[in-house]
């Protein structure tokens, strides 16, 4: 089964992307008189805060018999509609062949200039 198959399949059940949020820069209080001699002297370096902790969500529960059937049901529905189209786009690409090989045909046994 090819992977967007397998997602259209199960993509009900795929976590919500993660949120992003910035990270919390350290608090730093306000510099006084002695500090600001200091940080001219020796500055302190600066780290990048951490990134948040992943959320991840808890596999869905098992489904029951029911809820597969059901899953079941639509994906065989998406699938044949899928083929469908395919066999429609196959007939169009055919006729396509059909009509550019009678063009080539013309050409060769037509009159030459």
């Amino acid at each position: 089964m090819s992977w967007f198959r397998w997602y259209r399949r199960f993509w009900k059940y795929m976590p919500p992307p993660m949120p992003y949020y910035p990270p919390p820069y350290p608090y730093q209080p306000p510099p006084t008189q002695q500090q600001q001699t200091q940080q001219q002297t020796q500055p302190t370096p600066q780290y990048p805060p951490y990134p948040p902790m992943p959320y991840f969500m808890p596999p869905p529960p098992p489904m029951t018999p029911e809820e597969e059937l059901a899953m079941l049901e639509d994906y065989k529905k998406a699938l044949e509609e899928d083929l469908r189209d395919l066999q429609d786009e196959l007939r169009s690409v055919e006729e396509r062949i059909k009509e550019l090989k009678e063009i080539i045909k013309q050409r060769k046994s037509g009159p030459q200039f």
